[in-house]
């Protein structure tokens, strides 16, 4: 972990006088946020460049209070795989992950809808470092529009126009996604919980990552602000996939972002529960506006 103050390689990112930095854009665009949202901060605040520099906590609305008695009795445990363990126990048993017909699926039921017991928080991750552009993907890309305000930016093509066919495929799979789930956008609200729980209890001073990204082109990002050189302020997706590891996301692009993550916006990682994500280093990253540096391999 880094504090916001540090640089990628070969490519200064952020400098402690401000004055080096990228100006303020005036707003997060209003075509990239809703005017409500589910969350301690409206999107305009939490999607804004300020946020990504002096970031606080976000928390979804009632998961605290709900599932209250999962964090006292996390509490209580001093290891982190002890308290993953429990953590996956407690989805289980609190949506009935195993017990599918407690609550109204029965062996008669159409096959399709059978297939929607499978859709758990643990299949949408899995979903989405399959397939961005899948069916799982528009599920979270759906959460993070509904929890948070931030619209997608895209999701097989570009998003910038709701009345597009674009969008109505988009909101179509989100639809397909979530249909006959038992509460599958609550469970993401659970492990996003889960998530800034363990952060906390990482009892580390930094407040940011530094992650990467490895991309194509950069011109193909929605482009708020160019600073000088190598700096930009981009509108990333309302979530995105980075990479703790800077070769690691090479592989995936000839540009590599390098990017100060509030740890706030972190979904999920690849070593909070291991064994649901295959790829090393790997993040979940809420998106909006973000102050970057990108180099070429």
């Amino acid at each position: 972990m880094t504090d916001l103050y540090s640089t990628c390689d070969n490519a200064p990112l952020l400098c402690r006088n401000d004055d080096k930095m990228p100006a303020l854009p005036p707003s997060l665009p209003k075509s990239a946020r809703l005017p409500i949202n589910r969350c301690n901060l409206p999107a305009v605040i939490l999607g804004s460049l300020t946020f990504q520099r002096h970031p606080t906590p976000l928390v979804i609305d009632g998961v605290a209070e709900l599932h209250r008695d999962l964090f006292q009795r996390l509490d209580h445990l001093k290891l982190a795989h002890q308290r993953a363990e429990l953590f996956r126990d407690y989805m289980t048993v609190a949506f009935r992950l195993e017990h599918p017909e407690e609550i109204g699926f029965t062996d008669h039921a159409h096959n399709r809808r059978n297939n929607r017991v499978k859709a758990t928080w643990m299949r949408a991750i899995r979903g989405w470092a399959f397939d961005p552009d899948g069916r799982e993907a528009a599920v979270l890309k759906g959460w993070v529009e509904s929890r948070f305000g931030l619209t997608p930016r895209h999701h097989g093509s570009d998003l910038h126009d709701p009345n597009n066919d674009a969008y109505h495929r988009y909101e179509e799979m989100r639809a397909e996604g979530l249909y006959g789930t038992n509460a599958l956008e609550a469970q993401l609200d659970l492990v996003f919980a889960y998530c800034q729980y363990e952060f906390k209890r990482a009892d580390v001073d930094a407040t940011h990552l530094t992650l990467y990204r490895g991309v194509n082109r950069v011109d193909a990002h929605e482009e708020l602000d160019a600073g000088a050189g190598v700096q930009r302020v981009l509108l990333l997706n309302n979530i995105s996939s980075f990479s703790s590891e800077r070769e690691r996301a090479g592989e995936f692009g000839d540009y590599i972002l390098c990017v100060e993550v509030p740890i706030a916006k972190v979904l999920f990682h690849c070593a909070l529960l291991p064994g649901v994500l295959r790829g090393e280093g790997e993040y979940l990253v809420i998106g909006g506006a973000y102050g970057v540096s990108w180099a070429t391999l």
